[in-house]
Parts: C-alpha cells; structure tokens; sequence
C-alpha cells in the first residue's frame, strides 16, 4: 500500500427535510385543524482516528463525501427521518485544516476520537407550529436549512516518542531495526528509505516508547534535493530527536559537516523544531578499530563543539544501543512526569508543537506553490499536486 500522508476532500451535511403543510381531513371529524409534521435534520459528516489505518491513499481516488439529507414531515403530525450521519475513518494523528479559512479544525491523536467537519442542516417546521388561539387554519411552513459545506485538507503526522534524524545510509533503518520489531527496508545505496517507518521500542516491562524512522536528508533538501523536507512534519509531535550520523563515511565525507548541513536543512524549515532536545548518536563505531574509536568520536565533538548528550552506537551489532534507549525512555518519562505536575510547563509544550505545526504547514506550502510555479514555466500539464505515486530524488548538484 502506498504511503500518502495529505489529500484534500470536500465534505457536505445532509438538508434538513421541510416542514408539512397538511390538515385533518377525515369523515365525520369536521374542522380537524392543521396536522403537518416537521422535516428530519440532515447527517452531519465526522471524522473518526483508526488504528488500523497508517495512510490517507483511499481520499485520493474519492473526493467528495456527502450526509444524507432528512426527510420531509407528513401529515398526521408525523416528523421526517433523520438523516443518517457520515463517519469518514481517518488514520491517528490526522490534523483536518479548512482550506477556505485556513483553520485548524481539530488533531485527532487517541483512537476513536471523533471530529464533527460539517454540520447538518436543521429541519423545517410544519404547519402544526404555527397554530393558535387566533389562528386556527395556518398555511405557514419553514423549509429545511442546507447542511454545511467545507473543503478540507487532511494532514497526517505519525505519531512517535523519538525522531531520527540524519543523511542517507547513516544507520537509522538498522538502528530501529536493532532496538524495535520494525523491519524498513535496508540496503547499501542512499534513499533505501522511501516513507517514514515507526517501531516500537520496548525497554522492559510496561515501558515503551514510539521511534519514528523518516527518509534521510541531505545538504540542499529544503530547495527540493533528494526528497526534499515533506517529510520532516512527521517529527513535529516528537518530543526527542536523535541525529544519527555515520563516524565512517565510505566516500570519506567529514561526519561533522554532515551533522551541520541536517541542522541548517532544520533550521530552514523550523526554527522551532531545530530547537527541540536533540542528542548526537555516533553510529558505526565498528568500523573504527577499537584502539583508534575514541580518539576518533572525540575529534567528531570537537569539530562540532558539541555540548549536548553524545552516544557511541554500533547500531548493526547492537553495540551501545541498550544504554541509549534506557537513557532515552528515563528523559521521556522525566519529561511526562513534569508536564503532569507542572501546568506551565504543560502549556509551553503545547504552544510549541502548534507553533511547529504552523512553521511547517508554512514551509511545505511554500514549497508546493513554487514547484506547481516551476511545472507552469515547463508547460507541465501534470494534473497532480504533490504526487505521492512517484518519489523523485533530486541529487544536489556539486
């Protein structure tokens, strides 16, 4: 199944049914009065978080969703069937944004947590209504009101406890490969990593935390080069990141200009999540003989001026792994425990992850207006915006 984290709907409530203009008519019951009944209420359209979906793929082929209407009243005082609702299951993690008004309607990040998109329209009255002491025969009815009608972009960020971050082949497939039962792909060439891949990291009993593995980046990604950076919104609800970076570059490469160029591709597209708690993960440390490796990863500090946590992994042997995920899962814990007991604390991460959110809704934004802008100067008829069936690497030119 293809992985396909936005698409775009169109969303319509069900009518209200209108109000019945109808009177007694029945042998032997003279003067029977006004017995029309009121009109049902339309559906209205809600989103719904299932687990058991991890793509928005079935929103490309179908477009528009529409409630059912309600019925109109009937004589006999008999109101109209309401219409049935519309339950449209999304995947957990989903945020649904008005197009028109660029709102933010609502992030769906528990299971079963439900979202009204579009209100129904409310039902007409019948004339049954409008009787009284001074008019006995009414003849006034209301119609139904029509339901609301939205164009929605759906927006899907997967959700994770840690992010890694890192350029192509740095390790990270292999490294949640050695510490989840999650299987990306690996392989020896750059870009083996197509979509972002989550594994569950289980430290001992009843502690675990979500690792989240996104496509590597390199130097140039924020202008378009290898996937570019759509799919760094998948690190916005993290709450760690860890930058995997290879001590051993097969092409001889400075892993410290490597860790510098992710950081400044970060910055440009947020400056929020560049901030965000991020530990250096010296990866490959295998390749070093023994006697030379920790010359070697202190010389990598250095050059960096480092001055966060550092861990030396071998992520292929599982060398180190263990006291990384521990020390990991004790600064998640720590950090849950603080924004439970401290409200303020608890009200800044929130403002910061809608911040990131909207840096990074920004960005990509941008970034999509200026390819359609490039496909309109190369006379490209492509109907697709921000196709997700076709994954174009961009090398950056040297």
């Amino acid at each position: 199944m293809k992985f396909v984290d936005e698409a775009t709907i169109i969303v319509e409530a069900g009518k209200g049914g209108h109000g019945c203009l109808s009177f007694r008519r029945e042998k032997y019951v003279p003067k029977g009065g006004p017995d029309g009944g009121d009109g049902g209420d339309g559906g209205s359209v809600y989103l719904e978080a299932d687990g058991s979906l991890n793509t928005l793929i079935d929103y490309r082929f179908q477009r528009k969703y529409k409630a059912q209407n309600g019925e109109p009243g009937s004589g006999r005082n008999c109101t109209g069937t309401k219409g049935e609702d519309l339950v449209l299951p999304v995947p957990v993690g989903t945020t649904v944004v008005d197009m028109d008004t660029h709102e933010v309607l609502g992030d769906l990040t528990r299971e079963g947590q439900r979202l009204k998109v579009a209100q129904a329209g409310f039902h007409g009255l019948g004339n049954t209504r409008f009787k009284s002491s001074v008019n006995r025969a009414p003849r006034q009815t209301t119609k139904g009101s029509e339901g609301e009608a939205r164009n929605l972009r759906l927006e899907l960020k997967v959700l994770a406890d840690v992010g890694l971050l890192g350029m192509p082949n740095a390790g990270k497939s292999t490294f949640i490969r050695s510490v989840s039962a999650a299987r990306p792909k690996v392989a020896d060439y750059p870009f083996t990593t197509l979509v972002p891949n989550l594994g569950v990291v289980s430290v001992q009993a009843h502690q675990s935390f979500v690792i989240a593995d996104i496509p590597g980046l390199i130097e140039g990604a924020a202008e378009g080069a290898g996937l570019g950076i759509r799919f760094l919104k998948h690190l916005v609800r993290t709450r760690l990141l860890l930058h995997l970076v290879d001590v051993a570059p097969y092409d001889g490469s400075s892993p410290a200009e490597a860790v510098r160029a992710i950081a400044h591709e970060l910055e440009k597209f947020s400056e929020t999540l560049a901030n965000r708690p991020r530990w250096l993960v010296l990866n490959k440390v295998d390749m070093i003989a023994e006697e030379d490796r920790d010359a070697h990863c202190q010389a990598i500090i250095d050059e960096l001026g480092w001055e966060g946590p550092v861990f030396r992994i071998s992520a292929i042997t599982g060398e180190g792994t263990k006291p990384l995920v521990q020390a990991v899962m004790r600064w998640i814990e720590d950090q849950a425990q603080e924004e439970a007991e401290n409200p303020e604390f608890a009200e800044e991460e929130a403002a910061r992850r809608q911040r990131m959110d909207e840096e990074a809704r920004a960005k990509i934004e941008a970034d999509r207006k200026a390819r359609r802008a490039a496909r309109q100067d190369e006379d490209d008829d492509d109907d697709f915006d921000d196709d997700d069936y076709d994954v174009e690497i961009v090398y950056a030119p040297e």
